[in-house]
């Protein structure tokens, strides 16, 4: 039996469940076999010796276009650059691909799609929008890791925001189903009443677009969510996506701590980015809620290291280049949202093991384990255990 594994890792300082230690792990037809000293075997072998191999990052946020945007980037380079990265396996979200994942029909396009292209393994999120109330059961039925609404407007035209009657009636509906919901809380009317009043003052400069959404206008619609969740009544989950603000955690930490099923996230761009960075760098890094101040990001930090923030998602979210050019000397005109798939394991490894001290088992936990678990995938994913599938990053540490 021993000489029939596919493949052995050999040396790498392995990052399990119950901390780090120097391993062998065998691979047999994708799945772990066996891990321990000096295993033998192996028809391929990889010399991990002075590399830390982590479970490969689970990253629950991304959108890839594809199919009907997929000159903006489809699922066979967004995958391709997830893999780059260490991440094994992507949650892809229902915009930006048109028609958007609202309907059974899209989900099966897209599905169809992705199965043929993807390089890593993949979940899809379904849309919670105002015309598909009716359809969400179905999607679930069909497989949908999660309902992604927008409290504010997406961006795209053909994925609408939802007013706060309708998500409650959708969280009303998800939790019948034990569905998680994704919001995307911005408050709309504070976001349209600053961009409005920035805008009929001649602001076109960087940062009048951080200055039209502040922390403020998360932390509103956080507890609008939560108001919503409380009409919705028992059973509600929801997850709060890519919040940048210590505010809005602490908002969550807050209901959390009274029993709310509520999770969030944060991202890589949040973690790496001030707004002196978005000043000099401009539309690349244009992506909502805005890259905050470095006093903001530094807080940030602390509540990633204090567990606050339940895991990091890369709100991958690509355009045609022309798309940010636009936005040069109006940063109006740029598309939001910021490529950033292969940074996540690069902004934990600089900003947290080397600057702030943070653990690789940390980094295993926000990246893999509590997304894997967050999502109905653990443990096939999200730890180095036997059993599960052969999913890895292998890092430097350095």
């Amino acid at each position: 039996m021993s000489s029939h594994h596919d493949l052995v890792i050999r040396g790498g300082t392995v990052v399990l469940p119950t901390g780090q230690r120097p391993a062998d792990i065998a691979v047999i037809n994708g799945a772990i076999s066996a891990i321990g000293s000096e295993v033998k075997g192996g028809a391929e072998t990889i010399d991990a010796r002075g590399l830390v191999v982590l479970p490969g990052v689970v990253d629950p946020h991304v959108h890839f276009n594809e199919p009907g945007r997929e000159s903006w980037e489809g699922w066979e380079a967004g995958t391709r650059g997830a893999a780059r990265g260490g991440v094994t396996t992507v949650l892809e979200m229902p915009l930006n691909a048109h028609p958007p994942t609202t309907t059974a029909a899209a989900f099966d396009v897209k599905l169809a799609v992705a199965s043929q292209k993807a390089l890593v393994d993949f979940g899809l999120w379904g849309g919670l929008v105002p015309e598909n109330l009716g359809e969400l059961e179905t999607l679930h039925q069909r497989g949908v890791i999660g309902f992604k609404a927008f409290m504010s407007h997406s961006g795209i035209d053909d994925f609408r925001r939802v007013p706060d009657g309708v998500l409650a009636i959708g969280l009303k509906t998800t939790a019948r189903l034990d569905a998680l919901v994704g919001v995307h809380a911005e408050s709309h009317e504070m976001v349209v009443r600053l961009g409005a009043e920035l805008r009929a003052g001649g602001r076109t400069d960087r940062l009048a677009w951080c200055r039209s959404r502040p922390p403020a206008a998360e932390v509103e619609a956080i507890g609008r969510l939560l108001t919503c969740m409380r009409s919705a009544g028992k059973g509600v989950r929801a997850h709060v996506v890519h919040v940048s603000c210590p505010e809005g955690l602490n908002a969550v930490d807050a209901a959390r701590s009274k029993g709310v099923a509520i999770t969030a996230e944060t991202c890589p761009h949040y973690l790496a980015f001030t707004d002196e960075d978005f000043e000099r760098i401009g539309p690349p890094l244009k992506c909502a809620p805005p890259i905050r101040d470095a006093t903001t990001r530094d807080a940030l930090w602390q509540e990633v290291l204090a567990g606050r923030v339940d895991f990091i998602g890369s709100d991958h979210s690509p355009c045609p280049a022309a798309d940010k050019q636009k936005g040069e000397d109006d940063i109006w005109q740029a598309w939001g949202g910021v490529a950033g798939i292969q940074a996540t394991l690069p902004v934990l490894m600089t900003g947290g093991v080397h600057a702030r001290g943070m653990s690789f088992e940390r980094i295993a936990h926000l990246t893999s384990t509590t997304p894997a678990q967050a999502f109905g995938l653990y443990p096939r994913k999200g730890a180095v255990a036997v059993g599960g599938d052969a999913d890895f990053a292998l890092v430097g540490p350095q």
